[in-house]
């Protein structure tokens, strides 16, 4: 369990301790992919493992029919785990951190575990349906110096139902537009000027945007030290841009943006 007084305390304590804590590494059938090889490192213990965070959502999604979240299916498991070991593979090679080639999934109600996984990821929560527990343990997760990145929002609707959401975690603290020049935007690339990513689904149909979500918007949720503790993209999907850099048919400018930005996230999240 962490407790942060500084980033650089963080990392001292993740690092020293983390590893006699955390759960195992585990998989669950997914949406789309329901049989990913293993690479052969995937026990490797790092300084840093990608966290995916597990929720309750309603029934909706392309193999969910009523399943139960916790044994995957369930759109927390969009576009997983396929984008989430290409993330993992690209801060291997464009940063010098010791990363776990797969990620972890993360249960909220397994007791106290949320903690050793300092950055969680989180993909089409618009309508995730947390439970009064677990909006109380991403609050105390993040006001210790968790970092949670969500993506993949579309349109009012999606917005407003995480929004809502939202207030339940925090309902003291806003959901505002990052400014441009909020030093998550800086380092290690300068992504003043960020466009929209869609997924190949906008390859197919021609269309770049779902539920009329035309313009993307970055949005946050800041401590109070002024360091963002959640960041949420509306109107863009940034792990499709993961999931899709291999494919030579997907644009190399959305997935080059789709990988700065997570990166960026990343260092601002062990910095600041």
């Amino acid at each position: 369990m962490f407790r942060l007084d500084g980033p650089a305390l963080c990392a001292l304590v993740l690092i020293t301790a983390a590893f006699g804590f955390q759960r195992p590494f585990r998989e669950y059938p997914g949406e789309e992919y329901t049989n990913f090889p293993l690479p052969p490192d995937f026990r490797e213990q790092t300084e840093w493992v990608m966290g995916r965070l597990m929720y309750p959502s309603p029934s909706g999604g392309f193999r969910d029919r009523g399943r139960d979240w916790r044994e995957g299916y369930t759109r927390w498991t969009n576009d997983y785990p396929r984008a989430d070991r290409h993330f993992a593979a690209a801060i291997r090679r464009l940063t010098r951190l010791q990363v776990r080639s797969v990620e972890q999934p993360i249960n909220m109600e397994d007791g106290d575990d949320i903690y050793n996984w300092p950055w969680a990821f989180t993909v089409q929560a618009g309508p995730w349906e947390l439970t009064t527990g677990q909006a109380a343990k991403l609050r105390e997760y993040l006001l210790r110096g968790g970092f949670l990145m969500c993506t993949d929002l579309w349109g009012d609707r999606d917005l407003a139902t995480f929004t809502a959401s939202v207030r339940r975690i925090f309902p003291d603290r806003p959901l505002v537009e990052i400014p441009d020049n909020d030093p998550i935007f800086q380092s290690p690339y300068d992504l003043h000027n960020r466009t929209r990513i869609s997924g190949m689904w906008a390859i197919r149909t021609g269309i770049p945007y779902m539920n009329g979500g035309v313009v993307p918007h970055w949005r946050g949720i800041y401590n109070d030290r002024g360091r963002v503790m959640l960041v949420v993209e509306v109107n863009s999907a940034t792990s499709d841009s993961w999931e899709w850099a291999d494919d030579p048919n997907y644009p190399e400018a959305w997935a080059g943006q789709g990988f700065r930005i997570a990166i960026n996230y990343v260092i601002y999240s062990m910095t600041h």
